[in-house]
């Protein structure tokens, strides 16, 4: 008696089917919405006014060329030089920006990051709202006079030489009209390295006292590493020129620029006398000049 033949196995459906259920059990990649952008028309850039230096800020300057009004919320500049994103001075407010219309929304820049290089790029975020929603847009931001690239090389030079010695405005003694008034600035070494401060720049309200005054009135004060010792200059000025308006409507006159060597590397930082002292050389200003009180 003949066994019977044993049914052959269908390998290719079993194999067509087991691929089927791998291929139904596989992730689906997720689908990648593009990122939101600025509304047609849009622009953005940073720019620091005059107003803007001595307390560190900067605008970010928006122009609504489209068709509908612009609610900005919250603001933010990302930028790799710096320690921090910079954000709105005043927080929680609200800008509209009506078509045609602009917009200087103010940041408080945080400190620079002395680890990046200077030619980094800025990016805005802008919190876009309407119709009870909001929106998170960024996008790059040109800095037209390069003020972001000149500032952290120019305060990433300030660390260094603050590494050898603290800079401060200290004193200020203010003068009868015709006489030079005394502004005191203290060089105070750490100990840890040497820096030379070879002399201070006029600004556009202050001048230098003296038959030999020029743009840039020496110093020569040089620190060696080692040093503990407080140096202690009295630095004679007078109004640079004597117009109401120009204390009136001053920004950087009383922001100095000094001109420094470092490691055989020159260059220049600059020292804000304070707000305090401000308001002091300002008055001494306009009573020298005649038009005070």
């Amino acid at each position: 008696m003949r066994t019977p033949a044993r049914p052959r196995p269908r390998l290719g459906v079993f194999a067509l089917a087991g691929a089927l259920a791998l291929t139904g059990c596989a992730a689906t990649p997720p689908s990648s919405e593009p990122a939101p952008t600025l509304p047609a028309g849009v622009v953005v850039e940073l720019q620091q006014l005059r107003s803007d230096v001595a307390g560190r800020q900067a605008q970010v300057h928006l122009e609504n060329g489209g068709d509908a009004p612009l609610t900005v919320g919250e603001v933010r500049v990302e930028d790799a030089r710096f320690d921090g994103p910079a954000s709105r001075v005043i927080a929680g407010r609200v800008s509209t920006v009506a078509p045609g219309g602009t917009v200087d929304i103010r940041v408080q820049l945080p400190p620079v990051d002395c680890t990046a290089p200077d030619d980094g790029e800025a990016h805005v975020v802008l919190e876009l709202t309407g119709d009870a929603a909001s929106t998170e847009v960024t996008t790059s931001a040109p800095d037209p006079l390069g003020f972001l690239a000149e500032l952290h090389a120019r305060e990433c030079l300030l660390e260094r030489v603050t590494d050898a010695a603290a800079l401060a405005f200290t004193d200020f003694e203010p003068s009868a009209p015709g006489a030079p008034a005394a502004l005191e600035l203290t060089v105070s070494p750490t100990g840890d390295g040497a820096v030379t401060i070879e002399g201070i720049g006029r600004t556009n309200l202050i001048d230098f006292a003296g038959a030999t005054s020029e743009e840039v009135h020496a110093l020569d004060i040089e620190v060696a590493e080692g040093d503990a010792a407080p140096i202690v200059v009295q630095i004679p000025i007078v109004p640079f020129r004597c117009d109401p308006h120009a204390v009136q409507e001053d920004k950087r006159g009383t922001i100095f620029g000094l001109a420094v060597e470092l490691e055989g590397e020159s260059g220049s930082v600059e020292l804000f006398v304070g707000e305090e002292m401000r308001g002091r050389i300002l008055t001494w200003v306009a009573a020298w000049c005649g038009f005070g009180g």
